[in-house]
């Protein structure tokens, strides 16, 4: 009896030590997730253009992982790189590491950034904190903007930006009455729930982020809880179509309340343009 008990000590200590690096590759083993959508009407100067989102960063301390984040990064060859959002944590407002990451994403592509819902959380003096350190870094502010990108050979790419206190009330409607018909129009909003108000406003191609990927994703399930939907939420990672629009979900990279993901390993997410 004791031997048995020796063993199954000796079992449950051994798989204690394997748990510990297996928890810390699920938060840290920061993947590439490469997709290709495909647009119809998309003028040939934008066929196979990449534009790579960062989403989800949560204030996460980087550390060594900084040079792999920017790696990962620099390895799509973005033409534009797109910051969707919770770079800095409503409950711990560190802006060192987003204002690393939007150093180093300024250095390699033109970069773009709305905010997310814990960023609106913030008092006032926070969020311009974070908003006049971005633009020192070299990032284009979009919240309730619009810019148009004239490419080489005369394509024009809209690229839309939504506050995250602004995703449901009428703002996009708004922006959209100065899209031009002929443009390829890119969104960027944090919160995937919306996606029948992008479709409404006629948006091709939307990036989101908000849901980390449901947090723990289990086989044929897909995620167990997203912020904003509940309990196995619709939309929490890849790619979803809605009428003549499409959107992209990052699982994000760090995390907030819940301190471990579960087979949701952290992402940078490339979408390679292609016409349809």
């Amino acid at each position: 009896m004791r031997r048995r008990s020796k063993y199954l000590l000796g079992g449950a200590a051994a798989l204690c030590l394997l748990a510990v690096p297996v928890c810390r590759w699920q938060n840290d083993g920061l993947m590439l997730t490469r997709y290709t959508v495909e647009l119809s009407g998309l003028p040939e100067e934008l066929d196979g253009m990449t534009l790579v989102q960062v989403s989800d960063l949560h204030s996460k301390p980087m550390g060594e992982g900084q040079e792999l984040l920017l790696n990962t990064i620099s390895q799509a060859k973005p033409y534009v790189i797109l910051l969707t959002g919770d770079l800095v944590d409503g409950r711990r407002p560190e802006l060192v590491p987003a204002l690393e990451l939007a150093r180093g994403a300024a250095a390699l592509a033109p970069t773009y950034y709305v905010t997310g819902n814990h960023e609106t959380s913030l008092p006032w003096e926070t969020r311009e904190q974070i908003e006049n350190g971005l633009e020192a870094a070299g990032v284009v502010l979009l919240d309730n903007r619009t810019e148009e990108l004239s490419l080489p050979g005369g394509g024009t790419m809209v690229l839309t930006g939504l506050c995250d206190d602004n995703l449901g009330d009428g703002t996009l409607e708004r922006l959209s009455a100065s899209w031009p018909e002929d443009a390829v129009t890119v969104l960027l909003a944090h919160e995937p729930q919306y996606i029948e108000n992008y479709a409404a406003s006629g948006v091709d191609l939307a990036f989101c982020g908000h849901a980390h990927g449901g947090q723990i994703r289990l086989p044929l399930v897909g995620g167990l809880f997203a912020p904003g939907q509940g309990f196995l939420p619709k939309y929490t990672a890849g790619i979803y179509q809605l009428g003549e629009t499409q959107m992209v979900v990052s699982r994000g990279i760090g995390g907030s309340l819940f301190p471990q993901r579960v087979w949701n390993r952290p992402e940078v997410v490339a979408v390679t343009l292609k016409r349809g």
